[in-house]
């Protein structure tokens, strides 16, 4: 067992039981239909339920979640605790003390001289996947699944930011958003999570099948519909199709929630037999936009005539349109005004996405965990914004497919942006060429990361404020601590 600090233990233990006994005497009242002897906020939940059926999705009782996760975690936690992702040449020696100390391991060959527990497999991705699909189906959790070709990271940190303000949420971790992350985010879930909000990202047709059947979201976003993995899917056409597979795992009561600015996703009518949930469209907007630089921005935000006046943490215009989908999620899940205030406001940037960083000669805008045309335009705009000496550090955009030296240039963009523009690597000597001849004045290409490295001192200068951005490939989070030393 962990060592856990009793004191807390006892504080947190305190708080479910205190929610618990919250839940269960609200939900009790409800059913017996005396609401008017429930807490405040769940004879609210009731009011707006009998007003409009379809507006809140109700939360399920404790007890009956803690009786299905006991059922599922017995099997899963014999089954995974410690998971082995073996291929047909592996002999298991390789394994050494990871699958020593694991309660049992997947393997897709028998190991007569194995002296661990295993499970054998035909195929230990596939039994992965399964596994996750049957735990999730135990699972009363509410299920916040997230797509789009840009902002699914920026969305889903501040859904779960703002969700957070009343109930435990568990969300997405890093990259973990494909058929093997997927899969081990969901057997994360415990029985104190109350909401879960999961990433999803895919390159091709099919992925995104496979990924929301395991997930089986209540509540499916999409955020967008750009240019991105075009190697594969061709057109925007063929994307909006990949991401609204998305909608295949949701039951028959699930929401979709669109970007009705996106001329692609405007098409989509019904889901399931019922009309969409837009944000960014006149039933769900922000205006008196004030942007406070690098540092966020304030605006008023208007939803199904409500208002909600924001304080967002986080830098860039882009992300008041992930605040407005936070706040249509979050009206499906039954917050109140005051607690989408106050969770938009404890939403900060983490590492990689727009974080600011500002340490040593220079203030970093460190947005290196990935790259598209849509989003190194964004980032640019962002820069912009600084009021000392703007320096952009751009790297190569992977999965471009047939298009991808047009759109490398097209960042020619930076023209008025910056004031220094640094291109690094293969990919990037198109966005110098695209720049050069957009008229930006001051730039320089770079084949690799190390030459740049060998000649920064000659092009920074204290006080800059630097833009990081490329695809996550090139790795450009290492370049952060070199230009911090």
């Amino acid at each position: 067992p962990e060592k856990v600090d009793q004191e807390k233990y006892e504080v947190v233990k305190k708080r479910q039981e205190e929610r618990r006994q919250r839940q269960e005497s609200g939900y009790a009242s409800r059913a017996a239909g005396h609401t008017e002897n429930a807490p405040v906020e769940y004879r609210r939940v009731a009011e707006n339920r009998r007003r409009e059926p379809d507006n809140i999705i109700p939360m399920p009782t404790t007890g009956l979640r803690r009786m299905k996760m006991a059922a599922a975690g017995v099997f899963v936690l014999l089954c995974v605790m410690a998971l082995a992702l073996m291929r047909q040449e592996s002999t298991g020696e390789s394994l050494g003390e990871t699958a020593r100390q694991a309660m049992s391991n997947l393997m897709e060959q028998k190991l007569p001289d194995a002296d661990f527990p295993y499970i054998l497999v035909k195929d230990s991705f596939t039994a992965l996947k399964q596994i996750a699909a049957f735990y999730r189906e135990q699972l009363s959790v509410h299920v916040v699944g997230i797509t789009g070709s840009v902002g699914k990271t920026s969305t889903k940190e501040m859904i779960a930011g703002v969700l957070s303000a009343k109930y435990h949420v568990m969300k997405t971790e890093g990259n973990f958003n494909n058929e093997i992350g997927l899969p081990l985010t969901i057997l994360r879930i415990r029985e104190e999570d109350e909401v879960a909000v999961l990433e999803m990202g895919i390159s091709d047709f099919g992925e995104m099948s496979r990924l929301t059947q395991m997930a089986k979201p209540d509540i499916s976003v999409i955020t967008n519909i750009g240019q991105c993995h075009l190697e594969n899917l061709k057109t925007r056409d063929g994307i909006l199709k990949a991401k609204t597979e998305i909608f295949e795992g949701m039951n028959e009561h699930g929401k979709a929630v669109l970007n009705g600015g996106d001329d692609k996703l405007r098409t989509v009518k019904l889901v399931k037999g019922h009309r969409p949930y837009y944000f960014n469209d006149p039933s769900c907007y922000a205006d008196h936009i004030v942007s406070h630089g690098i540092f966020g921005t304030s605006c008023e935000i208007h939803m199904d005539g409500e208002l909600i006046r924001a304080e967002i943490k986080v830098p860039g215009q882009h992300q008041v349109t992930n605040t407005l989908a936070a706040v249509r999620v979050a009206k499906l899940l039954g917050l109140d005004m005051e607690q989408m205030i106050r969770g938009i406001a404890s939403v900060v940037p983490i590492a990689g996405r727009n974080r600011i960083i500002q340490e040593g000669n220079f203030t970093l805008i460190d947005d290196c965990y990935n790259a598209n045309p849509v989003s190194m335009k964004a980032a640019l705009d962002l820069l912009s914004l600084a009021d000392t000496r703007k320096v952009a550090i751009l790297g190569d955009m992977f999965e471009l497919g047939e298009n991808s030296d047009m759109l490398h240039s097209g960042v020619g963009y930076a023209k008025g942006k910056t004031d220094l523009l640094i291109c690094i690597g293969e990919n990037a000597k198109h966005i110098y060429d695209g720049a050069k001849e957009a008229g930006v004045a001051h730039i320089y290409h770079f084949t690799d990361k190390e030459s740049f490295l060998r000649e920064k001192e000659n092009l920074l200068q204290a006080g800059d404020t630097i833009l990081l951005k490329a695809s996550h490939g090139m790795a450009f989070e290492t370049l952060i601590s070199q230009l911090l030393q």
